[in-house]
């Protein structure tokens, strides 16, 4: 990619850079995404972020004007660490990658309720689904920078925020795993009916997505389709610094 590309897709909000951000997410095999969720509620999806624009979000973390609040984790007992959310307007290029991410994973999230007999409740563009969010007085911006140092971790959870919920959701690693840290795995755990529960761990290369359930996923049984929740975390970082970026398709109360 030459530079003047780059430089429309960093600061451009017109056309030429909705384009980029959705030719990278449309670069994924999304085919094989949809298959790996039903196999796991988690897949990984293509480079979304090449190493200027990682180093570029890396750097926003200090100036606080960007961000509605900080929280650390140790004092929530939400495991070890510090994440901040961000206010809105989001910079580039988080708000192009959720609308370009949006319609992509929208097909999975109503095949998964319709499996669920549940009713699909999300419109056709992420800005409608925002507007039903606030209407419901989930107001509050949900993409977030997330930092671990040596020894930190994020204890399994699940992002829910309120009654409107989207069950999916994308980290992507600012940091190039065995250099920047070690340890740091997403962690993924599933809760089966009857049975232990299941973990998967995965390690998320720089730049690139991971897509992961929010809240539940269907599983078949033999009365037909249930759910079967599941959390998520981040192993404790062995040596270095990890930082990520968390991309939450549902507002806050």
């Amino acid at each position: 990619m030459n530079d003047p590309t780059n430089e429309t897709v960093t600061n451009g909000t017109g056309a030429e850079a909705a384009t980029e951000w959705q030719r990278r997410v449309a670069d994924g095999d999304w085919p094989a995404v949809e298959r790996e969720m039903d196999r796991f509620g988690a897949a990984a999806l293509p480079r979304l972020l090449d190493d200027r624009e990682t180093d570029e979000i890396r750097a926003l973390y200090p100036n606080d004007t960007l961000f509605r609040t900080t929280v650390d984790m140790a004092r929530h007992r939400y495991g070890q660490g510090q994440y901040k959310y961000f206010r809105r307007p989001f910079p580039e290029p988080v708000e192009a990658l959720e609308q370009a991410l949006y319609p992509r994973l929208l097909p999975i999230a109503r095949d998964w309720w319709g499996r669920l007999g549940r009713e699909a409740p999300w419109p056709d563009t992420l800005d409608e689904w925002r507007r039903m969010c606030h209407d419901a007085g989930q107001c509050k911006p949900t993409a977030l920078l997330l930092s671990y140092g040596e020894g930190d971790w994020n204890a399994l959870h699940r992002d829910l925020y309120g009654d409107l919920v989207f069950p999916l959701q994308v980290v992507i690693n600012l940091s190039e795993p065995g250099v920047d840290h070690t340890g740091g795995e997403f962690l993924l755990v599933e809760q089966r009916r009857r049975a232990q529960s299941k973990g998967v761990a995965f390690t998320v290369p720089r730049g690139h997505g991971y897509l992961f359930t929010t809240r539940d996923r269907p599983v078949r049984s033999v009365r037909g389709w249930s759910a079967a929740p599941v959390r998520h975390g981040v192993s404790p970082i062995r040596r270095g610094r990890r930082m990520t970026l968390g991309l939450v398709f549902h507002d806050a109360e």
